[in-house]
């Protein structure tokens, strides 16, 4: 099994690309639920947030894998022959380090910002409802989100680092010249939107209308900033009377017309107004950027917001490489052992079974045995079994990754006859065999990823 890493990012493509592979979660769930209908594909996690869209694939082969997972996006876009130039990938150790960076932060428009670990979290929980990770993937995002929380905990990655809607809200103080007794206005209702919001009363806006297709959600967050809830239709009346527009929906279509907003600006008499669009896809047409008295702003252009922090945070950076380099290596120790899981499995199942056997045998030839007495006889039964097997599992363990591993793997197939049941069993023999492979191979892939996150 390979892993394969296929995406973009806002160093690679710029924001009119990155829109049209923005999904939302309904669309992800379409497209995972057919992942079977791709060659090659045995797991897919999709993440897809305002600044990257990347697909972190387990593949049977590295080519056949790439061109599904390709055609994948393509079928989720809608058409997307012309995103090659824009695509990078990753495969095997560089997918693990990059997804890792990612949960860390590290490969963030901002550095050190806090959402996207959640958003990570949201990716992998989207897949696993799918039912498309498997051990790989899981294991994989297991310990990204591990990563990416160890790095936040032992590093000041994130000491004042500024997130997207703080940036956007210096961005029109720095225009304006101070927002102090400003008015805004808000287009959307949700997590951006509130940090927004919050952002602006810091900076002495008095007063904020919230609009939002669905009023409740508006009067939601108008009641925890102290603004006022408005009609969704009615939004650009008020606008009239406000400093600063932002705006952050999921509208997969722009939410602000370009001749509405020179409506706008004639009822306005030409005084100044900012546009902040930190939605992907856009809420406002671009074409409203040229109409006078207007500055509009996507999100693409908040990266040149000087960051005083910036420095600090970017040699707290260097130990969560460092934090990010032993986690990569770590989870590499662990997959070199996943080919053995299966032997490993079949090897201590079939000893169990022999021991288990034998023991019920001469229990019943020697009834008068104490009830410690039996205790001990149950004991060093599974003490022999352990350490006969401590040496085969050993010489499995560090022949993984070598050029021995396929020798040794038949030899001990061939040597315990592991393939045998599968091979002449009765069909319910069979079932009940890969059954108990399955569930043992489940329990060690447990084990390794050390639990849920």
């Amino acid at each position: 099994m390979r892993l394969l890493t296929l995406g973009l990012n806002h160093r690679t493509a710029p924001i009119d690309v990155r829109e049209r592979v923005s999904f939302s979660r309904e669309e992800l769930r379409t497209g995972l639920q057919n992942l079977g209908d791709y060659d090659g594909v045995s797991g897919l996690v999709v993440l897809s947030t305002c600044n990257r869209t990347e697909l972190y694939a387990a593949v049977e082969d590295l080519a056949e894998g790439e061109r599904s997972v390709r055609q994948f996006l393509c079928d989720l876009a809608q058409g997307g022959d012309d995103l090659d130039a824009y695509l990078y990938t990753y495969t095997d150790d560089a997918a693990i380090e990059h997804l890792f960076r990612v949960a860390s932060s590290l490969d963030s428009l901002v550095l050190g910002e806090g959402q996207i670990l959640s958003q990570v979290k949201g990716a992998y929980a989207l897949a696993r409802e799918a039912g498309v990770t498997g051990t790989i993937l899981n294991l994989l995002f297991h310990r990204a989100i591990a990563t990416g929380k160890r790095v936040r905990t032992e590093t000041r990655i994130a000491y004042r680092s500024v997130s997207v809607s703080y940036a956007a809200v210096e961005l029109a103080a720095a225009s304006l010249g101070g927002l102090g007794g400003c008015g805004a206005l808000i287009f959307g209702a949700g997590k951006m939107a509130e940090l927004t919001a919050e952002h602006l009363r810091a900076h002495g806006i008095e007063t904020i209308y919230v609009a939002n297709r669905h009023i409740e959600r508006a009067r939601g967050l108008a009641e925890r900033i102290g603004g006022e809830a408005i009609p969704f239709d009615r939004a650009m009346d008020y606008a009239t009377n406000v400093d600063v527009v932002v705006t952050s929906t999921g509208a997969p279509h722009y939410v602000i017309k370009a001749w509405e907003a020179r409506r706008l600006m004639t009822r306005r008499q030409g005084r100044k107004i900012f546009f902040i669009d930190i939605a992907v896809p856009r809420d406002v047409d671009p074409d409203v950027a040229g109409i006078k008295g207007i500055e509009l702003y996507n999100i693409d252009a908040l990266e040149a917001v000087v960051d005083e922090h910036l420095g600090e945070r970017q040699a707290e950076a260097v130990k969560a490489q460092k934090i990010v380099e032993e986690e990569v290596a770590a989870l590499q120790e662990r997959f070199k052992y996943l080919s053995f899981q299966p032997l490993m499995a079949l090897l201590s199942g079939r000893c169990e079974r022999i021991r288990a056997r034998e023991i019920k045998r001469v229990s019943a030839k020697l009834p008068d045995l104490s009830e410690e007495e039996g205790r001990q006889v149950e004991h060093m039964s599974r003490m022999i079994v352990r350490k006969i097997l401590r040496i085969p599992m050993m010489k499995l363990r560090s022949s993984a990754g070598t050029k021995d591993e396929a020798f040794y793997i038949e030899a001990m197939r061939s040597l315990f006859k592991l393939d045998a049941m599968g091979e002449t069993g009765t069909s319910e023999q069979r079932h009940n065999h890969y059954r108990y492979t399955s569930e043992q191979v489940g329990s060690v892939a447990g084990e390794l990823c050390g639990g849920g996150h």
